[in-house]
């Protein structure tokens, strides 16, 4: 990225950050705002109940937005209400503090420099829908963009024990948190990543537009390839073999998926995205390419995460 379009995205980093951006669409009606004390803080987390709320114990999707979001952003802009309305789970979306998600990686976010435990935050939250929204405790899933991404993959590394599965977006796993990555089970792993990426690189180093104090990033992300390596380690996963996505519309990207099979049924999987940018596949171009790459029209995230998380149980 040249220079005038770098200074241009560190002004909009809020903007682009939140990870969609743009035109939230109204709550549903049925819709809950919790708000949940946690570490001397009050908290919040929307919950999004399905259309025609199925009888039993429902499976449950965390999304956890960009650095600069909020938890509307990420319920508006993404098509988790839709997914949940057609295949009967809670869509589950927290708000980060001050916009942000303590991944690990210090400074580079307001939460990660005030040293906030979103690791326990979560596992309240968790508990709570547990207690209170008839949650399968086998069948809660997590995903995020960006900053929510790393955080996410964070959580697999810290809180694997209440999670089946997760699904980090245009976020690898931030180097400080390699030393503290201990699943205590086979975790099945979904990461999606445009290698035109030009905010959270797809080689690693640090990310070059944060929600931190001084707005360019000092702690770095390990490289794409690395992360899936660590999750295929953990995971006592066979070799990846790779296969090409078929081209749904001449949009400038191509879609390759590589897929490994690991310990106890579980998955590892990387969606790479020659082209793609700093977005969510089949969500809005929240801002122009020249500052966040292009969006890819060859699959739907959501629907490829939901259709990835379906099939596991903890």
């Amino acid at each position: 990225m040249n220079a005038p379009r770098f200074a241009a995205a560190i002004l909009l980093s809020t903007a682009f950050m939140a990870a969609g951006c743009g035109h939230p669409q109204a709550r549903a009606a049925g819709d809950t705002t919790v708000t949940l004390e946690y570490g001397g803080l009050q908290r919040q987390y929307i919950v999004h109940y399905p259309a025609n709320r199925p009888q039993g114990l429902l499976p449950a999707v965390l999304a956890f937005h960009g650095g600069g979001g909020n938890a509307e952003n990420m319920a508006g802009s993404f098509g988790f209400d839709k997914a949940s309305d057609a295949d009967g789970f809670i869509a589950v979306y927290p708000n980060g503090y001050e916009k942000s998600w303590n991944d690990g990686r210090g400074d580079d976010t307001n939460a990660s420099a005030a040293n906030i435990d979103d690791v326990g935050f979560v596992a309240a939250v968790i508990d709570r829908i547990i207690a209170n929204d008839s949650v399968d405790p086998t069948r809660v899933y997590a995903t995020g963009m960006s900053n929510g991404g790393m955080f996410t993959e964070d959580l697999g590394c810290r809180l694997s024990g209440k999670l089946a599965a997760i699904a980090p977006v245009a976020g690898p796993l931030p180097q400080a948190d390699v030393s503290a990555c201990t699943p205590t089970h086979s975790l099945p792993v979904l990461e999606i990543h445009g290698t035109s990426d030009p905010i959270v690189p797809y080689g690693g180093g640090v990310v070059r537009v944060t929600s931190g104090h001084h707005g360019a990033g000092s702690s770095p992300v390990l490289s794409v390839d690395a992360t899936q390596q660590l999750w295929r380690e953990k995971n006592s996963c066979d070799a990846a073999t790779t296969t090409t996505l078929p081209q749904r519309t001449d949009d400038g990207t191509t879609v390759t998926v590589q897929s490994s099979d690991c310990a106890n049924g579980a998955e590892v999987e990387l969606y790479s995205i020659a082209e793609g940018g700093h977005t969510w596949p089949d969500g809005p171009q929240y801002l122009p390419q020249v500052i966040v790459g292009k969006v890819t029209h060859q699959f739907d995230a959501t629907d490829v995460i939901w259709q990835f998380f379906a099939q596991f149980h903890a």
